[in-house]
């Protein structure tokens, strides 16, 4: 899922726990920077077999980039190339292993074909064309607001959520030539952050529903969940968020159920609430907070009718089902779908195939991704291990998305 105007600026770190917490002007001129990396007449297409991809994010400070992999059907990843991203990576201050803090820091648009990455230490937002392992096409905007740190995207809109300063949320319309800022989308999260916030006191994630009407998004220490009711134009029908209180502590990461329900992992006690989102913006709880037993969870995707966390704080992965009445349960009686091992430390970002047949982790100290096949029962079953990626020291890789 960061921009201080890590412009140039780092601050140094102490190695805070994420558990001791209770744990952001539309630039409608956006100087869209375009590089032309294929021909204009290519367009996207339906991903087929050989086309299988995992695109992880290195936030490098110097110069972002995205690592991509070819995914073969056995799930196993094989390196295919690198692209900078024409921006720069950051690192929220005080961030004890995942540098933006957030979930949904890269995503992969199918309908589309287009992938959109943060570069939080730019303030700006890379869209490419993504062909198989291919990425084509870069342009380069503004993203309305300081560390931007996630993205959302329902049909041809997409909202990508500022942590730094107030935070804010600012539309953009997908197009053939990339981003093109959406003139009155601009929302502000009444946040006090520095330009660079504090991991702690940053926004989590900014998601749709599945129906497109609402956006949301977790502030971890207003603990809040915020909703804009959605027009639909793309704009929010409100100019100040629905902010509902988070039933558990510190809410991070957001997902859904296949009946729109929204899930909400919690980082203070590793726990996961359910809500049933209503039209006007408010939350209703349907489950109180589901506790795992792990330590600092934040992640948390969906693969059918299984959900997947990521416990950063002893590098586990949590399995959890549902039930057709919205019931959620753990997978095993222990909370642990993956234990711990030398090459798999510090879990952060998830990505699930659109088959929901393979997951992968993103592990932030190891410098690895962890490819797992997803049984009938939720188990996970490791079939790859990818090398070689940023590992977290001053600042670490971030962002996952999988083809």
């Amino acid at each position: 899922m960061s921009r201080n105007h890590q412009r140039g600026t780092h601050k140094a770190k102490s190695r805070t726990p994420l558990t001791l917490i209770g744990a952001g002007f539309l630039a409608t001129a956006a100087a869209a920077t375009t590089v032309n990396l294929a021909s204009a007449g290519e367009s996207a297409h339906p991903v087929g077999k050989a086309d299988h991809a995992v695109f992880v994010q290195g936030n490098e400070l110097d110069g972002n980039s995205i690592h991509v992999f070819k995914r073969g059907d056995d799930g196993k990843l094989t390196a295919a190339g690198e692209y900078a991203s024409g921006g720069k990576g950051g690192d929220q201050i005080d961030a004890p292993t995942d540098s933006l803090a957030s979930q949904g820091s890269l995503v992969y648009d199918d309908r589309s074909g287009t992938l959109l990455a943060v570069n939080a230490g730019s303030g700006t937002v890379t869209s490419f064309r993504a062909q198989g392992q291919k990425l084509t096409d870069r342009q380069v905007v503004d993203s309305g607001g300081e560390f931007p740190s996630s993205i959302a995207v329902s049909g041809d809109i997409a909202y990508v959520m500022n942590a730094g300063g107030e935070g804010s949320v600012q539309g953009f319309r997908i197009t053939k030539q990339g981003l093109t800022p959406l003139r009155g989308s601009y929302r502000s999260l009444g946040l006090d952050n520095e330009d660079v916030p504090l991991f702690s006191s940053s926004p989590g994630e900014v998601e749709f529903t599945p129906d497109g009407r609402n956006l949301v998004v977790t502030t971890k220490s207003n603990n809040t969940v915020e909703v804009f009711p959605m027009k639909h134009n793309g704009l929010p029908a409100v100019a100040e968020p629905v902010v509902n209180k988070s039933a558990g502590g510190v809410p991070f990461a957001v997902t859904f159920d296949k009946a729109g329900r929204v899930l909400v992992a919690e980082a203070e006690k590793s726990t996961v609430s359910t809500y049933k989102v209503r039209r006007d913006g408010t939350l209703k709880v349907i489950q109180e907070p589901l506790a795992n037993g792990q330590e600092t969870l934040c992640w948390l995707e969906r693969a059918g009718d299984f959900f997947f966390g990521g416990n950063t704080g002893n590098a586990t992965v949590t399995g959890y089902r549902m039930d057709k009445r919205g019931r959620l349960a753990l997978t095993n009686d222990v909370g642990v779908a993956t234990p711990p091992s030398a090459d798999s430390q510090g879990v952060i970002d998830l990505a699930v195939t659109a088959d929901d047949s393979f997951v992968y982790v993103q592990n932030a100290v190891s410098g690895t991704v962890d490819g797992f096949r997803v049984g009938e029962n939720g188990a996970l079953t490791k079939v790859t291990t990818a090398t070689g990626l940023p590992a977290f020291a001053e600042s670490g890789m971030e962002g996952i998305a999988a083809v």
